[in-house]
């Protein structure tokens, strides 16, 4: 411990408000407690709920750094009291709390991956948010069984363009929204079955063509909104709605007699609050499920851009204007 720095750099919040509220800070350096590793960040991405909390809109859980950012790739330069999982020197990502726009950042070691062979410390920060995500709320709480069809909002966004890849790894049928003829393209690209425009074509009639008027099995909304009800309209009998953000509005007015009708599930959770000891689950869960094709090329997220840790200012912007297709990474 003492060869390290005693200080770092890390993006700090001035003040709840716009991009330009993302300032370069020196803070001290954070010292890894218990079941905890220090890791030298190398990459951070970039992800909606950091947008939110920038915005005052979604504060720190209790407990979690101030500094922005759940998820982040590096090496392990310290350890704490009883940590065993990994030794100084490993390359790790990892899902954490906060504090990934820095320097460093402590994570509890059940929390941290070995960095999937064979992805770079960029693509490999690009992981865990959206990978740990994907996994319990599409394969978990959405229970995808090969052979079914999955309709995913937001194909193009970060947790899209995972979500595509491991839903037709596990042998589903994709059919994803997005909002522009480009964006679809690189979805079915990705290997999405049916891509539709959201401006210009009705995903309800969309998904019930595809699916021969029977509609889909499940459900990824990351909308919410007017979505609500026409998500039910497209869902088959029995079929299964999983939320896991509201980029329209958290509010619907909604007819719910179509829930009792078709037997639907309509479920959602989130991430960043969930203990430990749950997250250290989905660590396990993916190491097991999904590290094996990440090994074997069969998936990998999808970069747009990196931008400097001092940039993470022009990096909000970018995810603010929607125009990005993957993840945004700072690096470090």
């Amino acid at each position: 411990m003492s060869t390290l720095p005693t200080q770092m750099t890390a993006i700090a919040i001035a003040a709840p408000g716009g991009p330009e509220v993302l300032v370069p800070e020196v803070r001290p350096r954070p010292s890894p407690q218990p079941g905890e590793i220090l890791v030298k960040v190398a990459a951070a991405g970039v992800n909606r709920p950091d947008v939110m909390q920038r915005q005052g809109l979604y504060p720190p859980p209790p407990g979690a750094p101030d500094i922005p950012g759940l998820e982040l790739a590096g090496t392990v330069a310290a350890l704490g009291a009883g940590a065993t999982r990994f030794k100084v020197g490993d390359a790790v990502c990892a899902l954490v709390p906060g504090g990934g726009y820095a320097e460093y950042a402590v994570v509890h070691e059940t929390n941290a991956l070995s960095l999937p062979a064979p992805l770079s410390m960029v693509e490999a920060a690009a992981v865990p948010e959206t990978f740990f995500t994907v996994w319990h709320n599409v394969f978990e709480r959405g229970a995808l069984k090969r052979g079914e069809t999955v309709l995913i909002h937001g194909g193009s966004s970060g947790i899209g363009t995972t979500a595509i890849q491991l839903a037709k790894a596990f042998g589903a049928t994709v059919i994803i929204t997005a909002g522009s003829a480009v964006k679809c393209q690189r979805c079915i690209a990705l290997g999405a079955d049916y891509a539709v425009n959201y401006r210009t074509e009705d995903f309800v009639a969309a998904a019930k063509a595809a699916t021969g008027g029977k509609g889909v099995e499940l459900v990824l909304d990351m909308v919410g909104g007017d979505y609500i009800e026409r998500n039910y309209e497209a869902a088959a009998v029995e079929g299964r709605i999983v939320q896991i953000a509201f980029q329209g509005s958290p509010r619907a007015t909604v007819d719910f007699r179509r829930i009792m009708l078709k037997r639907l599930t309509h479920t959602g959770s989130t991430l960043r609050s969930r203990p430990v000891a749950e997250k250290a689950a989905f660590a396990l869960a993916l190491e097991r499920e999904v590290w094996p094709l990440i090994a074997a090329g069969k998936v990998k997220p999808v970069i747009d851009r990196t931008f400097p840790l001092a940039q993470a200012a022009a990096a909000h912007a970018l995810m603010e204007s929607s125009s990005h297709i993957g993840k945004i990474v700072l690096t470090i």
